[in-house]
């Protein structure tokens, strides 16, 4: 469905995209984060035809959208971060006046009807977009991307600045919306990206760091020198003994799980498996140890280890 190849973008001397490619199929929801200045919004842009690319190809279900942007175009709808809304044009208007000007085919008077029900806002067709809340407006600047019935959906930030409510029922839109078609979706809120996304592309300095499943990523950085284990024995006992373990750095008390038995976060040197070395240390010292289970990485941690200036060499982009 969109085809990314070699997308480069410099502005001056800033390369604000390096070379990015990637293939997105019909029917995917895919979360695309990335520190600001990553390059997220410049790489919606070139997708969209918003902006041009200074190197590389965006193909639109095998459109080119450089050399046939209107009828790439027509495949799109896109939500940028600030919604393009006219605010002194009533609703129902505004999204007339979007019909004519995306060229829409059909009953125009049906498709709109369709629309301000799949977006929540019938309601309030009457009323002056100047006057409605912040989680309405949201809702009309969906509405006219889905207006022509595109088979992709662009979203730049969705959700910034909605309150905890209103970003629940976008964050409901979206979900139901990609039932049927394709989105790509930015977001700082890493929380609505797990929620939503099946897939999530990391870009760091104008580079795709990750692509994959959030679960594969969690998997894929998870630490074995980390663990959540389950100790009987007096706290301070269990303490002195794993900390008596050469590979074995910290030791943090978690919570007492049944009577004299207490999780405990265990923390190893990098790159040790800790599993073993931990095992016998509190066998040796008659310390049952009851269960283990990984440390889970939340997608935050797993965002935070792939755009650590540690793990991506280089400046801001």
């Amino acid at each position: 469905m969109i085809q990314i190849r070699d997308l480069q973008k410099s502005y001056g001397s800033k390369e604000a995209l390096r070379g990015i490619g990637c293939t997105i199929k019909q029917g995917e929801i895919v979360g695309l984060l990335g520190l600001n200045g990553a390059g997220k919004s410049t790489a919606m842009n070139i997708m969209t035809g918003c902006l041009a690319a200074s190197r590389g190809q965006v193909l639109i279900d095998g459109i080119d959208i450089a050399k046939e942007p209107l009828k790439a175009k027509q495949k799109i709808g896109y939500l940028p971060e600030i919604p393009p809304l006219y605010t002194d044009m009533k609703v129902q208007r505004y999204l007339e006046f979007i019909f004519d000007l995306k060229k829409a085919q059909g009953d125009k008077k049906r498709h709109l009807a369709e629309v301000c029900e799949k977006a929540g806002i019938t309601q309030v067709g009457g009323r002056l977009i100047k006057n409605l809340s912040k989680g309405y407006r949201q809702r009309v600047g969906l509405a006219q991307a889905l207006i022509g019935n595109p088979p992709i959906l662009i979203l730049d930030e969705p959700t910034v600045g909605l309150d905890p409510t209103q970003m629940i029922e976008i964050r409901g839109l979206i979900e139901e919306m990609g039932r049927q078609r394709t989105v790509i979706l930015s977001s700082h809120i890493l929380s609505e990206v797990q929620a939503v996304c099946g897939r999530v592309i990391v870009l760091n300095e104008g580079q795709v760091v990750a692509d994959d499943t959030p679960e594969h990523l969690e998997a894929a950085l998870q630490r074995k020198n980390r663990c959540i284990a389950a100790i009987e024995g007096h706290p301070d006992r269990v303490r002195q003994t794993l900390l008596g373990v050469p590979c074995i750095e910290s030791v943090a008390l978690l919570a007492e799980t049944e009577p004299g038995v207490h999780e405990y976060q265990v923390q190893g040197r990098p790159g040790e498996d800790i599993r073993r070395p931990m095992f016998g240390a509190l066998a040796a010292a008659n310390l049952p140890l009851l269960g283990t289970r990984a440390h889970r990485l939340s997608l935050e941690d797993v965002f935070l280890q792939l755009v650590s200036p540690q793990q991506q060499p280089g400046g801001d982009a």
